[in-house]
């Protein structure tokens, strides 16, 4: 039997060197908004978010890495890492699975995931669809597919 305090399924999302405060108020809220367990930034750090209406930093926990070395030393017990960058490897999102204990991980829209952010992650997604989407978008969408009812792996 489990203590009651242990989750069996938890996410957090986060962003690797974001581009602008906007942004990250706006995935903040809807990280929220959609149960996320944790937020985070590696590299650039943004406190507090005009955008962010709900005060979602107040919420729910936030971390913050100084680069990804130090991101991957601290990635929860079990969790595995859905990075969401356009490449030949990646899954289409209406495809995935995702994982019951993760993080997502974004980039900014002008650089993307670093090279060894994809080389580590565990699960790479993308939208067959679409070329390149606004990170806080693309993570509200992200977001939203976990939401759905799909089984988890």
């Amino acid at each position: 039997m489990q203590p009651d305090n242990l989750k069996t399924e938890f996410f957090g999302i986060g962003i690797q060197n974001g581009k602008t405060p906007e942004n990250l108020g706006v995935l903040w809220r809807t990280a929220q908004n959609l149960g996320a367990s944790f937020i985070y930034t590696i590299g650039n750090r943004y406190a507090s978010q005009a955008c962010d209406t709900k005060n979602s930093v107040k919420s729910i926990p936030y971390f913050h890495y100084d680069n990804f070395d130090d991101f991957y030393k601290h990635l929860p017990k079990g969790a595995r890492i859905v990075g969401v960058e356009i490449t030949e490897e990646s899954t289409a999102l209406e495809d995935f699975y995702h994982p019951r204990r993760c993080v997502y991980l974004l980039g900014a829209e002008d650089h993307g995931l670093s090279k060894k952010a994809i080389e580590k992650s565990h699960f790479l997604v993308k939208f067959s669809s679409i070329e390149s989407l606004n990170v806080a978008v693309a993570g509200s969408i992200v977001l939203y597919d976990r939401s759905r009812t799909k089984p988890r792996v």
